[in-house]
């Protein structure tokens, strides 16, 4: 299992929708909600996110391509 520190910024057309929950659902992975500022216009979340690598990158590689900004905020962290 591996873990990844992201800053996830959205832009006003993906801030109504449940990006969480279909990452969840279509990758198996685990995110855990640090802090976060979600406003009609924009918003980002800070988040660790748990799962197998190859899950990880395809979830980060999703969200960027939803248009979502992904900053990595730490390396992974393997347990």
């Amino acid at each position: 299992m591996s873990q990844v520190r992201v800053k996830l910024t959205f832009p006003e057309s993906e801030v109504p929708k449940p990006v969480l929950a279909t990452m969840v659902r279509r990758f198996d992975v685990d995110p855990s909600i640090r802090r976060a500022n979600v406003e009609d216009h924009k918003g980002w979340i800070v988040c660790e996110i748990d799962g197998e690598a190859p899950q990880l990158d395809a979830a980060l590689e999703w969200l960027r391509q939803e248009g979502i900004s992904v900053d990595l905020l730490g390396d992974i962290l393997e347990s």
